[in-house]
């Protein structure tokens, strides 16, 4: 690789190459510097928005010659500042790259390009009977999903998405284009390299087509709120359900906080202490049954007015107020940042952690609202800070790296779901050790320039 090409040059050769779809305008590049998390913008130099696998192809091998970072962009929805340019570079916007490409009903998979969002797979799943289930709340890019191994509310009983992936098509830091599986169920061919860029966050390459397994969707639903006294109480109500081997398909805890959060959000009138929210798929019989022996469950660990929510429009107000967690704790302290963290221990563990994280949140005085993916032991917490005070600011980190150490402790691990991106990258080393050397030694042999995605799960690539 030559000197880095000065970005005048190379906008005019992609201008060349695509037209207006290569962009330097302020309002563009700033547009993509930004994303849900707390971290200062960190614009690119330039935006490309390709249409096809072959044109990001030919502007990987532009950039590769031209020694310019290469950055993926989906929605701007994640949270551990993942497609922030940290190095300027290339921007690839993959939303003209939206297109469900095939829906194979018999086989119950589908493969989409990156830009499709999970709302638009589904609304177009509509009448086929099937439904995508992975849900992180935001309707966040399939692309990115894949690219940070995305969850959320229904991965207790669907999984994630690397259980959700089948194959990939990929183009590498050379230009090469690449599939890394077929649409077989299973397959014991080579290595796993579907897995191998799934949470990648595109430092190996750039995703241009998935695979997705997809479900049929449920004969009956219903869903349910119950209120209890501690987290404790909560917390052990989730673990002996899923114990009791309950398909619950979602299972959400939103502590007390986070419940005065949403009453007010929301225009709700829930009880402000530790609630698990309940979802049950299946048939009548089945949700029934299900939704009779957790609601069991939860009387005997003092749950409080086990409310149903069977009517589509009631599951619909439940999951919306949840959905919107983010909107709802930030409404705690108008004007406050959140700072948004996650972890996941062994669901063994998962009481002490949480009762533990509340209780170092509150001794340091920190508004500090709670949602946990309970049923699988990943939980979150939204660290509201004045943006005008530094010492706030550094209290919410210290308070994160208490919250990590304390999982990390626990056998559990540093994110559950926001993946590495820029402000775990400490934690990743302390987490698995070596094994963050064989991560580089594969990051090297496929990006040996590194211009995928550079400063993201490695400490490189600063900004000039």
């Amino acid at each position: 690789m030559g000197p880095r090409v000065s970005t005048d040059i190379l906008a005019e050769r992609l201008t060349g190459m695509i037209g207006p779809r290569a962009s330097v305008a302020r309002g563009v590049l700033d547009q993509h510097g930004q994303s849900e998390s707390h971290y200062r913008s960190l614009p690119p130099d330039i935006v490309v928005f390709p249409e096809t696998t072959q044109e990001v192809a030919d502007i990987v091998k532009l950039c590769a010659g031209a020694g310019m970072p290469i950055v993926p962009f989906g929605a701007g929805t994640s949270l551990e500042g993942n497609a922030a340019a940290v190095a300027g570079g290339v921007c690839f916007d993959f939303a003209r790259m939206n297109k469900v490409l095939a829906v194979h009903d018999s086989d119950m998979d589908v493969v989409v390009q990156p830009g499709v969002t999970r709302k638009q797979l589904n609304a177009e799943l509509r009448n086929t009977g099937l439904f995508f289930p992975i849900d992180p709340g935001a309707d966040a890019s399939i692309g990115g999903m894949t690219s940070t191994r995305a969850s959320g509310t229904m991965a207790v009983r669907y999984g994630t998405m690397k259980d959700n992936v089948m194959a990939l098509e990929v183009v590498l830091a050379d230009g090469r284009v690449i599939r890394t599986a077929r649409r077989a169920r299973k397959s014991a061919a080579g290595y796993d390299l579907t897995r191998m860029f799934v949470g990648a966050e595109g430092t190996l390459g750039i995703i241009t087509e998935i695979t997705l397994k997809v479900h049929p969707v449920p004969q009956a639903i219903s869903a349910a709120v119950c209120s209890f006294d501690t987290l404790h109480d909560a917390v052990d109500t989730a673990i002996s359900v899923i114990q009791s081997a309950i398909p619950v398909a979602r299972i959400e805890l939103l502590d007390d906080v986070m419940m005065r959060g949403i009453n007010a959000y929301a225009k709700l009138g829930y009880r402000e202490a530790p609630t698990l929210f309940f979802e049950f798929h299946g048939s009548e019989g089945s949700v029934a049954e299900q939704a009779e022996a957790a609601q069991a469950i939860a009387a005997d660990h003092g749950g409080h007015g086990f409310a149903w929510a069977k009517a589509p429009e009631d599951r619909s107000r439940l999951w919306h107020a949840r959905d919107n967690t983010l909107y709802a704790g930030l409404g705690l302290r108008p004007g406050a940042r959140a700072v948004i963290t996650d972890v996941c221990v062994p669901i063994s563990r998962l009481a002490e952690c949480l009762t533990e994280t509340r209780r170092d949140a509150d001794q340091h005085g920190f508004v500090a609202p709670i949602v946990g993916h309970v049923g699988d032991g990943n939980f979150h917490m939204l660290i509201l800070i004045d943006p005008a005070k530094p010492e706030e600011a550094e209290g919410a980190k210290a308070l994160q790296a208490r919250m990590v150490a304390r999982a990390i402790a626990m056998d559990g691990t540093c994110t559950g779901e926001h993946g590495i991106g820029l402000g775990k990258i400490d934690y990743l080393t302390d987490e698995l050790g070596e094994a963050v050397d064989v991560m580089r030694s594969i990051k090297t042999a496929l990006d040996p320039n590194g211009l995928m995605n550079p400063g993201k799960i490695f400490a490189s690539g600063a900004k000039a």
